[in-house]
């Protein structure tokens, strides 16, 4: 198994499951447990050698529900743990997802899209946007979401993905897709840039050693439980005020916004370069974090722009995110399709010059 095929001075030729896995390790995870489907079972391949030569726990789990569960009981000690899986599968993790989001354990789960709905097939989407923003577990809870679009933000994702899973003790999610997971390009991996969260206060140490806090998700009476959750989510205020990550340009003067997310914006950003080339006032704007998705940011855009178009490999999922974060001030159009190969550049230049002349 190569790490890379091609060095420079810095740069190395990676593919981006192998790029998430080795992310991960310096990352300093301290546990992975997996099962395979494609398209990111690289990831679990990588690690199966590099976690046991670096003496770190490896388990290729039994099913996708033991891996996510043998991740919570890791993570109730303040460990480093995590587990990789795709669109069907995550689909089989949601109970265990909404524990731990109430136990307040710092999952971290990296979820490669492929095609559904069902098992669909190995085809890259981007189906499953609401799957990882509004979850399907039970009860009132949040995940935080990432998402990257080259497979350097794979690296640097992934190291922000465990720091914010640990600096607020809730599982967070690299969401990335089987393009982005197959697609090879030259990154550079930094060290892990972020200071290391103290979780000594409420980590599980074993019989002898009792944590400060209890880890468990159920309060037998109304008000403790009100509180919990109340609690939760004065969490995600904090998170909306101090983390959201966004990519934008042009939008100062622009008539039209185009918005995506994940790897389809390489051939967005193409689309508009064409487009303003030729003199159309467009621009640009890719949420980062999907959760905390950044709402305040569009509604700002919406006093300037036109019009905004939504552009997704799914059925118009984030399109309903950009509609409530713009609360009806102006139109918010759709461009896209369920699965497989991305819409190209050509494409996407006549979805954009359309929606111009309709301004």
């Amino acid at each position: 198994m190569a790490e890379c095929l091609i060095k420079n001075s810095k740069k190395v030729l990676i593919k981006g499951n192998y790029a998430i896995a080795q992310a991960a390790i310096k990352a300093g995870c301290e546990c992975y447990f997996g099962y395979p489907i494609t398209p990111q079972s690289e990831i679990g391949e990588y690690m199966s050698g590099e976690m046991q030569r670096l003496k770190r726990a490896y388990v290729s789990a039994e099913s996708e529900l033991a891996a996510i569960n043998m991740v919570v009981g890791a993570c109730s000690t303040g460990a480093k743990a995590m587990t990789s899986s795709s669109s069907c599968a995550v689909a089989l993790m949601q109970e265990a997802l909404s524990y731990a989001t109430s136990d307040e354990l710092p999952v971290v789960l990296i979820s490669v899209m492929r095609a559904g709905p069902g098992l669909g097939n190995i085809y890259p989407s981007q189906g499953d946007y609401n799957q990882a923003t509004k979850g399907g577990g039970n009860g009132d809870y949040k995940l935080i979401v990432l998402s990257p679009s080259t497979v350097q933000e794979c690296i640097d994702l992934t190291y922000k993905t465990f720091y914010l899973a640990h600096k607020y003790k809730n599982p967070t999610v690299l969401l990335a897709d089987g393009l982005l997971g197959q697609m090879m390009e030259p990154v550079e991996f930094s060290e892990y840039p972020y200071p290391e969260i103290d979780n000594s206060g409420w980590a599980l140490t074993g019989a002898k050693g009792r944590s400060a806090r209890k880890i468990r998700s159920y309060a037998p009476l109304e008000a403790p439980q009100c509180e919990h959750v109340k609690n939760m989510f004065n969490k995600y205020k904090l998170l909306e005020e101090n983390e959201v990550m966004y990519e934008e340009y042009g939008t100062e003067d622009a008539d039209l916004v185009v918005t995506c997310f994940g790897s389809l914006a390489r051939n967005v950003k193409s689309a508009i370069k064409r487009c303003q080339e030729k003199g159309l006032k467009v621009g640009f704007f890719r949420p980062i974090t999907l959760f905390p998705f950044p709402n305040k940011r569009l509604k700002e855009i919406s006093n300037n722009a036109k019009k905004i178009l939504v552009t997704e490999v799914n059925m118009g999922q984030m399109l309903n995110d950009v509609k409530l974060a713009v609360n009806g001030k102006i139109p918010v159009e759709f461009y896209g399709k369920p699965v497989g190969a991305w819409p190209n550049v050509d494409d996407i230049v006549e979805a954009i010059e359309k929606e111009i002349k309709g301004v």
